[in-house]
Parts: C-alpha cells; structure tokens; sequence
C-alpha cells in the first residue's frame, strides 16, 4: 500500500513537473514573441526615419556661384533716372546677372548655351541683388561680387541628388552641363551654405527658393485659435459632467457621445467644418481660424476625456474637506479640485494639440491646400499648415521639391516631438502621488 501511494505521488510530481515546463516554455515563446515584436516595429520605425532623414537632411544647405558683377548706370539701365526705392526695384538685374555668369564662363558662345548656362542661376538671385542694392544704394557704378543662388539641377547636382554617372538621356543636367558645372567648381566660384530660406520664406513655384515659414505661421494661428477654444470649452465641459452633472440618461447619452467622437475620422470633422463654417457661417476660405474652428471640434473629445480623467483622480477627501470647512461647491472645485487636476489636463491639452498639428485631412476640406507664397500677419488671412505644405510639396516630382518634403517632414517631427516631450515633463514636475 505504502509503494502503492508512493508511486502515485512520484507520478503525480512528474505530471506537475511536465505542466511547469510546459508553461514555462509557453511564458518563454510569449516573451519571445513580444520582444520580436517590439524588435520589429523598432527595425520599421528605424527604417522610416533613416529615409526621411536621408532624403531631407540635403534640403538644409543649398549651392552659391561666385560672380562679378558690374552695376555701372549704363548695364542697370538707369541713365536720366532718379535713384530713389521704386526706380531702384525695377532696373535690369537680370541682364547685370547674365554678363556676370557670362564672364565667368567665356568658353560658353552660342546662344543656346547661354540661353542653359543662365539657368545655373535661380530666379531668386535676381531678387537678391535686387534687395541688396536697394539697401545700399551706393553700389551703383560699381563692381561687386556676389554669391547668387544657383538654380535646383545645379544645387541637385552639386548635393549627389542627381547620378552623373546615368545615361545622358535620363537626367536633365546633361554631360556639358555638368563640364560646365566642373569648370566652375576648380575656379573656386561654387560653394555650399547653410540654406536659411528653407526656414524663413514662403512657399514657391521653384525648388530652391521654397521655405516652411509661411506654412509654420499658419500652424502657429491654426493651433493658437484652437488652444484658446478648446481648453476653456473641454476643461468647463469636464467640471460639469464629473462634478456637477446629475447622472441620468441624457448624462449617459453625452458621455457616450464624448467617447464615440474621440474616434471619429478627422476627415469627418473636416467635411462639418465646410458646411458649417464655410458654406453656411461664410467664414474666409483656407483661414486659419477656420482650420482652429475644426481642430477644435476634433481635439474637444481628447481633452475632456484626459480632464474628466484627472478629476477622477484627485482623492474625494480632498472634495470632503473642502466642504467641511464651509467652502461651497464652487469654491471646492475651483481652488481646490481644479488645481490639483491641472497638471493632467495640461497633459491631454498638449497631446490633443501634438494631434491637431499633424492633421490634414480636415485642413484639405476647408480649403488650406492652396498655394500660397506670402506670410500670413493674423489667424483671418489666406494661410496653409505644415502638414498640408507636406503633402502638396509630395505631389511633386521635382528632385528639389522631393528633399524639401522629406526636410519639412523632419521639422514636423521635431515639433511633435518637442509638445510631447513638455507633455511628458510636465507631468512628471506637477503630478502628485496620493
């Protein structure tokens, strides 16, 4: 009996040692799985910004050519003119800029060559030389060097973003293009520099001279109109239905209402914002305080839920006390629970609005897709937004415009990084443990 029970007990401790090992290497294979995955998705998002980062980062630098150029009276065209600021805007700069690259290059003689070397030198150079002058008048009638800005298949080729080494027939900067480019480069006339205009123009036809200020002010309104409805509205929203609200069905109602927009496609909200706001308010199109009026509408759900969130957190012996000692529910609410949920709340204001700067979808439908080239001064003019700018510089197929996505992808990034860096921030310093 006695070897009967043991038996049974050692069988018994064999299957229970079968069962740990089994389930050991089943928590072994999850914890594989789950380390796979996260090496995967770590591998994707590596690949992806590797690409981004390895197109854009040429759009930060761009390509001089070194020239001298004569501003006698006689090449600028001014002879029995006033020199004041308006004859100074209209001389013949293009001309003065064309001897110069001209003289530089005197092997070029035939007019089609000439008619292509001019094109090493953008349209933006002629407003260069142009503002430089009228900012200094007394370079007329003298010989000036300048560093002009070379046009996008000059600045493309002289970054690697155009193979030399491709068949003549499959790249516009052709083989004598490229002589040229070379003879420039050993007379030391071309040079490679930090390329501020990507940060401080407007939008433009021409690669080179495109830049993401305009589209980073039309953010900056676009999410300055939607913090200041979206804060007050979400928070007060938030205060009522945790603190106030009777819990009823309409209550419940609303708060399912809350929840469901939170995931509702924003291009829904988008399509509201252009009957609403659009065709029946007749707000102005492509304005950013119409896009804050429709960031607004998508970020309320992500803020009252965050607020409602923290309201809840805050202890109700906090509440208890407050009204202990006489305070009315007013007055605990707002110097007492309001307070300590702020920390949170700021949390979600900032984490809605890293979203609503990375939307276009809506922007698209209320018009803030249009080209536009000067810089909006106030939240009523015509504008666009950096998301939007990126998709419009992706739809062409330019190799300049392509780096000038890529780059502005890249500052996008940045940005977003940057509010949810606060986000993280500011509730580690604010936050209090209970």
């Amino acid at each position: 009996m006695t070897d009967k029970i043991e038996k049974m007990a050692q069988e018994k401790r064999a299957r229970v040692r079968a069962s740990l090992a089994k389930r050991r290497g089943k928590e072994g294979r999850f914890r594989f799985y789950g380390m796979g995955s996260i090496f995967l998705a770590f591998t994707f998002l590596v690949l992806l910004l590797g690409s981004i980062v390895s197109q854009g980062y040429t759009a930060f630098y761009t390509t001089e050519i070194r020239l001298t150029v004569d501003l006698s009276e006689e090449n600028l065209g001014i002879e029995g003119k006033p020199l004041n600021d308006e004859t100074l805007k209209y001389l013949g700069y293009r001309s003065v800029l064309a001897d110069a690259i001209f003289d530089a290059m005197p092997d070029v003689t035939s007019r089609g060559d000439k008619r292509e070397l001019f094109r090493f030198l953008s349209n933006g150079a002629e407003y260069d030389l142009r503002d430089r002058v009228a900012a200094n008048p007394d370079l007329v009638g003298q010989e000036v060097e300048i560093w002009a800005l070379a046009g996008d298949n000059v600045n493309q080729f002289n970054k690697g973003n155009i193979d030399g080494s491709l068949p003549e027939s499959y790249r516009q900067f052709k083989d004598k293009h490229i002589g040229w480019f070379n003879q420039l480069k050993e007379d030391d006339r071309v040079r490679t520099v930090f390329n501020s205009r990507f940060f401080t123009n407007g939008d433009s036809r021409d690669a080179e001279l495109a830049g993401i200020w305009g589209a980073t002010v039309g953010s900056f309104y676009t999410l300055l109109v939607t913090l200041a409805l979206s804060f007050p509205i979400g928070v007060a929203a938030a205060i009522y239905l945790e603190e106030f609200a009777p819990r009823n069905r309409i209550t419940e109602i609303i708060e399912i209402n809350i929840n469901n927009l939170a995931a509702v496609p924003s291009i829904v909200f988008g399509l509201l914002g252009l009957a609403v706001f659009l065709n029946f308010a007749d707000l102005p199109r492509s304005a950013p305080v119409v896009g804050g009026l429709v960031l607004t509408l998508m970020t309320l759900p992500t803020i009252i839920i965050s607020s409602r969130a923290s309201i809840k957190a805050v202890p109700p012996s906090v509440r208890d006390a407050a009204l202990g000692v006489g305070a009315s529910k007013m007055q605990m609410v707002i110097h007492h629970v309001l307070p300590l949920a702020m920390p949170g709340m700021l949390t979600g204001t900032i984490i809605g609005m890293a979203q609503a700067l990375g939307e276009t979808a809506p922007l698209l439908m209320i018009g803030m897709v249009a080209f536009i080239v000067d810089i909006p001064s106030g939240p009523l003019d015509a504008a666009t937004a950096l998301p939007v700018q990126i998709y419009l510089w992706a739809e062409n197929p330019e190799k300049g415009f392509v780096e000038n996505t890529s780059g502005a992808i890249m500052v996008l990034l940045a940005f977003l990084a940057l509010m949810n860096a606060c986000a993280v921030i500011l509730r580690k310093r604010l936050e209090r443990r209970w």
